[in-house]
């Protein structure tokens, strides 16, 4: 077994040459505990110091700002910003070089913070105008003339085509302010589109002249183009009340949308952003429907029929909150047909109460089947993991599983989904590249990998496979990680939890290891001439519940293959930690090869002969069926030349002759 090595003993470990407790555990673990060298406990230390935030990067000494070389070798040189433009300025001169750079121009990033943030400002004028314009806006002379007979011609007043007019008439002041503070958030949104970059070959593209061009190819600046139109000026001739001119606006609407996708991506909380988003655009509608049900009626006239609202002559139902309030109780319960209302009198109430029952079945539809949706997806999760302790109990029950270890195995399930450890790793992930895996491996077990000494001078492509490979396993109170005399088939890195190494009774304890030990990686390298072997030698128990990462034998060999000098390497350092711990017969390790190792060369040697030999016959196969075709193409040329006769030729020669005269 390898070395056990816990953080919370490197005091005592640095005095293992004078204490006697210490050799006697190092006996009892027979050579798979070693020490840890103060230099590497000042090393380790060192580099945890350096991510402890930024203070640390602000401290006076130098000496003490050292980068982490450990993840510098996973992550490489940092990226340099390469642009497009960047790209083009290598075709040209120093001196047109420096001409471009000084004309650098601001360029807004899609993929950046700042362009988000810029949504979120676009967003609050978009939706002002998505939910005031109609709340404030007045029937055209048009629809009135629809909607209303030659009778209700006369009856009709010119102020009756106007809906919520108190809401528009008492703050108008207020309504130019944010309208005109909303069309100057408009044209600077305008600029940043044509200002916003797009990728090019995987790179951003920062011509401005391209972007530009680009930017009108697409549909939203037509769109934009339309919602800039200053239709305002229609105010000079019919007044700052009439809001209804500002409908263009609307046409930036896609800028909301835009922002709630990249909110949708952003939140940590994607399903209840999901129903909310949707309760969003109920409301919305609803509101719609309630300003258009309460201009229908101004026009109509309040409380002519038992449809249209009450009369406004009535104190209670003459004040503007329950104008709107009514309004929105009837159009909710029209859309959602959850509740009566008065039937409709006129042709056009009927035409208005079929659209909007139309409208309202395709919104209980939406409700029920998002957040249905929403629901299952939420409690996926949960309704998956839960399967899996169904099948595992329905097995347990038919194969007449103890109580106790029934019991067990359903504390082990209640353990994992408590502390949220059901998370499947490799299917999480594995839409991702290799690459990106790598870096989310790498951030989630780089601490833990550089505990372990031998891999501390490791290759880093070596590195990212093995940090791929780590396998985490949770144990439970009073489980055996292993035991003496087992073959070791792992190597186990403690992330969180207590391990006991223990006597044969299951009792006596030894020493407890906490986060960041590790043991069994000296036994799965299979180091010739070990005293150890690759047995264990020692029993290890876990306290509670434990969290280890597992990296197997097969996993570590398979990755070597590709990397023989840091097999070699490896090697070496189990040598030198197994002789300072005087635990591997030297006589055997200097011997010459192991026969067992020159068998397996011979075995490969003969594998790859016989793929050479079968590669062989093939390429003369190919060489006879070619000169075979060679031949059978001489010979046909033969036969045709031995066809032709005299005349023949003389019929050639004249007709050559003729050509050259």
């Amino acid at each position: 077994m390898a070395k056990i090595c816990s953080e919370n003993s490197l005091p005592a470990r640095s005095r293992l040459s004078t204490s006697t407790p210490d050799e006697e555990l190092a006996v009892i673990e027979n050579g798979d505990s070693r020490s840890r060298s103060p230099s590497l406990s000042e090393r380790t230390l060192s580099h945890r110091d350096s991510f402890t935030g930024p203070g640390a990067m602000a401290r006076a000494n130098p000496e003490t700002q050292r980068h982490d070389s450990f993840l510098e070798r996973f992550r490489g040189p940092d990226l340099k910003d390469i642009t497009s433009r960047g790209s083009n300025a290598q075709s040209l001169g120093p001196n047109d070089t420096i001409h471009n750079r000084k004309k650098e121009i601001w360029i807004m990033d899609p993929a950046a913070d700042l362009y988000y943030r810029w949504l979120s400002i676009i967003a609050v004028p978009v939706f002002y105008n998505l939910m005031m314009i109609v709340t404030r806006y007045r029937l055209s002379f048009t629809i009135h003339l629809i909607i209303c007979t030659e009778y209700e011609k006369n009856m009709c007043s010119p102020s009756s085509r106007s809906c919520f007019n108190e809401l528009q008439d008492t703050y108008t002041k207020l309504w130019i302010v944010l309208d005109y503070s909303a069309d100057a958030i408009y044209y600077m949104d305008t600029f940043v589109r044509s200002r916003t970059g797009y990728l090019e070959q995987g790179l951003l593209v920062k011509d401005s002249k391209k972007l530009r061009d680009k930017y009108k190819t697409t549909s939203q600046f037509k769109y934009d183009m339309v919602s800039m139109i200053p239709t305002d000026l229609l105010f000079l001739k019919f007044g700052f009340n009439n809001p209804e001119f500002r409908f263009n606006r609307l046409c930036k609407i896609s800028r909301l949308f835009e922002f709630f996708e990249r909110t949708e991506t952003r939140t940590s909380f994607p399903n209840m952003f999901r129903i909310s988003n949707l309760v969003l655009y109920i409301l919305v509608i609803i509101h719609w429907n309630a300003c258009m049900f309460f201009a229908i009626s101004k026009t109509i006239g309040f409380g002519t029929d038992t449809w249209v609202y009450p009369n406004i002559s009535h104190p209670e139902h003459g004040r503007l909150a329950r104008k709107y309030i009514y309004s929105l109780y009837w159009s909710t319960l029209t859309l959602t047909t959850i509740g009566e209302t008065p039937p409709p009198v006129r042709d056009v109430e009927f035409l208005f109460v079929i659209s909007d029952f139309l409208t309202g079945v395709l919104i209980f539809a939406s409700i029920v089947g998002n957040v249905g949706a929403m629901i299952s997806n939420m409690n996926a999760s949960r309704a998956e993991f839960q399967a899996k302790i169904d099948s595992i109990k329905q097995y347990m029950q038919f194969r007449k599983v103890t109580k106790d270890l029934e019991a067990r195995v359903i504390k082990w399930f209640d353990y994992l989904w408590t502390e949220k450890k059901t998370c499947d790793e490799k299917e999480v992930l594995k839409n991702l590249p290799d690459k990106l895996k790598a870096e989310i491996a790498i951030n989630v077990h780089l601490d833990t990998l550089k505990k372990v000494r031998i891999f501390q001078d490791c290759e880093a492509g070596l590195l990212i496979e093995l940090v791929l490979k780590l396998q985490p396993q949770v144990f439970s109170p009073g489980d055996y990680i292993c035991k003496k005399g087992d073959i070791g088939r792992e190597m186990y890195i403690i992330k969180e939890g207590k391990l006991a190494v223990v006597a044969d009774d299951g009792v006596t304890q030894f020493v407890v290891l906490s986060d960041g030990a590790y043991f069994g990686e000296i036994s799965i390298l299979g180091i010739k001439g070990s005293k150890a072997g690759n047995r264990r030698t020692a029993n290890i128990r876990s306290v509670g519940y434990s969290d280890l990462f597992a990296l197997s034998k097969d996993d570590l060999m398979e990755s070597l293959t590709e990397y023989p000098d840091a097999k070699k390497a490896l090697e070496e350092k189990g040598k030198a930690i197994l002789m300072k711990d005087n635990l591997i017969d030297e006589a055997i390790a200097n011997a010459g090869a192991d026969p067992k190792d020159l068998e397996e060369k011979i075995v490969k040697l003969q594998t790859n002969l016989d793929v050479m030999q079968t590669k062989f016959a093939k390429l003369m196969a190919e060489v006879t069926s070619s000169q075979t075709r060679m031949k059978q193409r001489v010979t046909e040329m033969e036969n045709k030349v031995k066809s032709v006769t005299p005349e023949d030729l003389s019929e050639v020669v004249a007709d050559k002759d003729k050509k050259v005269q």
